[in-house]
């Protein structure tokens, strides 16, 4: 039974971030009810349904909210949960009937949790925007790249899911403890500008300490600095040094042999850091990755190899510790983080549109007949 085993989200569909947040719950042993739409689409749904992986562990349902029965239905699912995970523009859920004040109505110690980029104030509210604009905007993408070069596109880690999609599912757990305290639910505004914000913070402090400049690439963090750095390989691949402590980069420095430990002696010598990374290039280029994995992996030179995503789930750390779940059809990165007695674990495969709305409306209370009307009337799907 994983730590929210008896926890139930009501997650209206949406792209990203949300469903990221609702995937973690659901990890984590919470019920979680996702509220489709009938005959949309998800991520590989018509090819591989068992790839839309942000929705494993939950059940579909499918609804017309356009319909009053529809909206009903959500309502009354709404009546016998904990939360409730939404990620449109502001005032989308008021104008279909769903919004905070109504839902607080029919369950007052529900915690309603809303996903936007921009949060639900502010003048850029009601703008489009994607992640590349939320975190342009945090001031981390400026921070994010090398030196002389633009700043480069995280994937959509920091803003969608690291500020997002991560910041919803903890103001959900925080605010539903606090409901369970209180008798009383709230809205969580979890904005992903203000996630990616406070993913900055330590770097915002060194930069007001003038440990951090503002130039990218510059710094110890940000590919400025030799010995944290990605370098190529002989074999056209690549490997990434850590050795920022001083006990480390000794240890890097006697594995490297010959005149390392001469040509790049006085480790913090920031004007050196460039001739010193061009060396240093040159050097990690003489050897295959594989090499220098025999030479440097598992110690404390703080080294990996930088494993392309058909490597990673093979190498040998992962799999002792089962950070993937290969069924031999899909794999994909297993709950975490891991708990010495609740176990959280992947309960069921991503549903195909629908699959559970008869046996969710049974569960919670619906009349056979009910439902069979509701299908024929195309409320439900």
């Amino acid at each position: 039974m994983g730590p929210l085993e008896g926890i139930t989200i009501v997650e209206i569909v949406g792209l990203g971030p949300a469903p990221f947040a609702a995937m973690l719950l659901a990890d984590m042993g919470a019920n979680v009810i996702r509220i489709d739409r009938p005959w949309g689409g998800t991520f590989g749904d018509h090819q591989k349904p068992q790839l839309d992986l942000l929705n494993r562990g939950k059940r579909s349902v499918c609804v017309n909210l356009k319909t009053e029965e529809g909206v009903e239905t959500v309502l009354r699912l709404i009546e016998q949960a904990d939360g409730l995970v939404e990620g449109f523009r502001p005032g989308v859920m008021e104008k279909l009937g769903l919004g905070p004040d109504v839902c607080a109505a029919r369950n007052e110690k529900l915690v309603f949790g809303r996903m936007t980029g921009w949060g639900q104030n502010g003048p850029l509210a009601q703008a489009a925007g994607h992640d590349i604009n939320y975190v342009s905007l945090a001031g981390a993408a400026h921070a994010i790249g090398r030196a002389g070069e633009k700043p480069a596109i995280p994937l959509n880690l920091v803003g969608d899911f690291g500020g997002g999609g991560l910041m919803l599912a903890f103001g959900m757990v925080c605010a539903i403890l606090e409901s369970r305290r209180s008798g009383l639910g709230q809205v969580v505004d979890a904005a992903m500008i203000d996630g990616a914000a406070a993913l900055m913070t330590s770097v915002f402090a060194a930069f007001q300490a003038d440990f951090w400049s503002d130039q990218r690439g510059t710094n110890m963090l940000d590919s400025g600095a030799h010995f944290y750095e990605i370098y190529e390989t002989a074999d056209q691949k690549y490997v990434s040094i850590g050795a920022i402590e001083p006990q480390f980069y000794a240890e890097l420095l006697r594995r490297l042999g010959g005149r390392a430990e001469a040509d790049f002696a006085n480790q913090y010598d920031i004007a050196s850091w460039p001739a010193m990374k061009e060396q240093m290039a040159e050097l990690i280029k003489q050897k295959t990755r594989d090499e220098w994995d025999e030479l440097l992996a598992g110690s404390d030179v703080c080294y990996a190899p930088v494993l392309s995503m058909a490597e990673v789930r093979h190498h040998e750390h992962h799999r002792e510790r089962g950070t993937f779940i290969d069924d031999g059809d899909v794999w994909q990165p297993a709950p975490t983080p891991r708990f010495s007695r609740s176990q959280a674990e992947i309960t069921r495969s991503p549903a195909v549109l629908g699959q559970h709305t008869r046996e969710v409306l049974l569960e919670y209370g619906f009349a056979a007949d009910e439902i069979n009307a509701y299908y024929h009337t195309s409320v439900v799907a």
